[in-house]
């Protein structure tokens, strides 16, 4: 356990695991600003020095079993306490939000119930709850095996969708257009299931494959009473698999006081459990209405929630290490500008030689280009590999449409050398 000379006196938030600095140090970097932070990591810290006041090595996973090791979490969390009055314990880590959950309740802090993380990370649960509820969802099944996964999307009709259960960013999810291709996709979605954590492996959803535009909402929710922070178009790519290509975020978005939207997912929330923490919503637009894709008990990935805050002005990391403590942040937008992100892809498996960006002095409404892999790195693209991205652009522009178009350049401008 190390620890430097900053305060504790207003008391100590956790963070369970820093995650990846190119994704997550924004958020870090917003906690720090709002609340002492102690981290939990399965390393010791180094970028993430500047905004600790301390940390406790430990292991994230159980060796054995490669799930989150819960006793072995609750126990440094508990030697935290014993030191310095901790306020709160949050994380943005999908496969660590049952465990700080589990966390919160053993130290009697605010958050998410262990109840309300795991009906989020189920995706089993949460389509089985929200269902119950009358709340509007795809039709699913929940299969163990390839004969199970074609009668049920011969039942369904096609076509139809495959995803594993506890996975998230889209990984092992795929599109099925006919019964031939039903027993590959089950191979595929359930190998995934494998790659996270064990105690949601094996068995697969076969769903309804709803068909509009997508969204993703990023929401508080203080008390049990959700409200929305940012809401991003969704763009995906690499068909039939659903592999997120890029996202635009409107601080103006129509959508955010769309009541049809608002409410169904205000009762979802409610379903599910989740009494406080950040939650990150999928939703379809479909012809019948908005359908919930996903609720994750956890801000989005995808660098989404930068963008809500280059948009907007609102700090999700500040948002989010409020919450935890059981207080009501403010998240009253102070911008309102349009900004998205382009995730580039390879054209085909291969070994990265080298990579060029274009500089934003030269790009029309371009923020920030950022490599994303050096030399020598392999690229994989499902399903042989999933988040194979070598580059990311940001842009702004005066509208959806006008962003899109100035991240469209900035893409084409954007270059990569692959060895097969």
């Amino acid at each position: 356990m190390t620890e430097d000379a900053k305060t504790t006196d207003d008391g100590v938030v956790i963070l369970v695991g820093s995650g990846q600095r190119a994704y997550r140090e924004y958020l870090l970097a917003g906690a720090a600003r709002r609340r002492p932070v102690w981290i939990l990591d399965a390393v010791d810290p180094t970028w993430q020095k500047e905004y600790v006041i301390g940390s406790t090595t430990v292991g994230l996973l159980d060796r054995e079993r490669l799930v989150p090791d819960q006793e072995g979490l609750i126990k440094a969390a508990e030697a935290v306490a014993a030191e310095h009055r901790v306020v709160g314990v949050f994380s943005y880590d999908e496969t660590l939000v049952v465990t700080t959950a589990l966390i919160a309740e053993r130290l009697g802090l605010p958050g998410l119930t262990s109840r309300g993380a795991d009906n989020c990370r189920n995706k089993h649960n949460t389509r089985q709850l929200l269902t119950a509820a009358g709340l509007p969802q795809p039709h699913f099944a929940y299969v163990t095996d390839a004969e199970q996964a074609l009668a049920a999307a011969d039942s369904f009709g096609y076509p139809v969708v495959l995803k594993p259960r506890g996975m998230g960013a889209s990984i092992g999810v795929i599109r099925v257009d006919g019964p031939e291709a039903v027993r590959p996709a089950f191979e595929v979605a359930d190998a995934a299931s494998h790659g996270g954590n064990s105690d949601y492996e094996g068995g697969v959803l076969v769903e309804e494959c709803v068909i509009g535009p997508e969204i993703s909402i990023d929401g508080a929710v203080f008390d049990g009473g959700w409200t929305p922070l940012f809401l991003a178009h969704k763009e995906v790519g690499l068909e039939p698999y659903f592999e997120e290509t890029g996202h635009v975020v409107s601080a103006t978005d129509p959508l955010l006081a769309d009541e049809e939207l608002l409410g169904i997912l205000r009762d979802a929330h409610r379903e599910l459990g989740v009494a406080y923490g950040i939650t990150h919503t999928e939703v379809k637009l479909t012809s019948r209405g908005p359908v919930i894709i996903e609720v994750n008990a956890r801000l989005g990935g995808d660098l989404i929630p930068y963008l809500g805050s280059l948009a907007t002005g609102i700090e999700p990391g500040e948002v989010a290490a409020e919450l935890a403590t059981g207080t009501r942040p403010e998240w009253t937008p102070t911008k309102a500008r349009t900004v998205g992100i382009r995730f580039l892809y390879p054209p085909q498996n291969g070994t990265v030689r080298s990579v060029d960006v274009p500089a934003a002095s030269d790009t029309p409404g371009l923020l920030e280009a950022n490599v994303m892999v050096g030399p020598g790195t392999t690229l994989l693209l499902p399903p042989d590999g999933y988040l194979s991205r070598y580059a990311n652009v940001i842009c702004a522009g005066d509208d959806r449409p006008g962003c899109e178009e100035h991240l469209a350049k900035a893409a084409a401008l954007t270059t990569i050398v692959l060895d097969s």
